[in-house]
């Protein structure tokens, strides 16, 4: 189905600016397509379906509508919104407060596959603590991208590339929210870190470090990006990585050192995780 596009006459307080990427761009950067800082005069309105490309905006003032993926949201200032313009979606600016906003329209590279990590914890209308980081970013893609120089797309790309990062750790505790909370999770990636070969449990680290275990799994994976187990997983196999790779021990003595009490489980996860067996690992990274 062919993009379809119905937008209301540009208003002349719409600052845009329109990028069509190289060839190099599209095959190796995440590139700009349009940004832009909009002070709606009235009921500023956009509805499209099948455009090639993802739009981040940020609210600064006034209030608006997004219409996206069946969900109605009510938007205001404070607030972002992350979508994928391949999806049919609307959005209006409220006729009594209108509002402004900056905004990129951008694609290339993996931004797919970022979109889809960024769906895995957030919705795509969010509020952070604070908007500041973004809009100074989305103001640098203005002015760099204002004129062109021979480095303009490669500094634009590293750029959406720092985007795209806020995005995915938008939800990350930071000092002002709740210093006690980090130096907590801290304390207890410490203690994993440090007797992650032992049997682990989620029930003995809530005792032990005074934590409800359901709030300790929601806002570790919130700070660090995966779960507990997943965390000790990652240690344990990086440790049979280096035995596997230093020593002549078995495969069942490494797993026992490692904290796995089964060796084909052992196996299991480190294939799942290398794609490669123990053995085959050893052979490729001693030859």
């Amino acid at each position: 189905m062919a993009q379809q596009i119905s937008e209301q006459v540009p208003n002349p307080l719409d600052t845009r600016i329109m990028k069509t990427p190289s060839a190099v761009a599209r095959r190796a950067f995440f590139y700009l397509q349009e940004c832009g800082h909009l002070k709606a005069g009235g009921s500023h309105h956009t509805s499209r379906q099948n455009l090639q490309s993802f739009l981040f905006a940020v609210i600064l003032d006034g209030k608006g509508v997004l219409n996206y993926e069946g969900q109605h949201y009510q938007l205001e200032a404070g607030q972002c919104f992350f979508i994928d313009c391949r999806t049919t979606h609307s959005y209006q600016s409220d006729s009594q407060q209108p509002w402004e906003l900056l905004w990129v329209h951008f694609n290339g590279c993996t931004t797919e596959e970022y979109y889809k990590l960024f769906l895995g914890q957030q919705q795509p209308v969010f509020q952070p603590v604070s908007t500041v980081k973004f809009v100074s970013l989305l103001q640098e893609l203005m002015r760099l991208n204002a004129e062109t120089y021979a480095d303009t797309e490669v500094l634009t790309s590293g750029l959406l590339a720092n985007l795209l990062t806020m995005l995915l750790t938008v939800n990350s505790i930071s000092e002002e929210n709740d210093t006690a909370l980090q130096s907590k999770l801290k304390t207890v990636l410490a203690h994993i870190d440090a007797n992650f070969t032992t049997d682990i449990r989620l029930d003995e680290l809530a005792q032990r470090f005074d934590i409800s275990k359901y709030y300790l799994t929601r806002e570790f994976k919130r700070a660090y990006g995966e779960t507990i187990f997943q965390h000790i997983i990652s240690l344990r196999i990086n440790y049979a990585k280096r035995l596997l790779r230093f020593t002549d021990k078995s495969v069942e003595e490494i797993a026992m050192l490692c904290g796995f009490k089964d060796q084909s489980y052992f196996s299991k996860q480190f294939k799942k995780a290398e794609n490669v067996t123990c053995l085959a690992f050893r052979r490729r990274w001693r030859d």
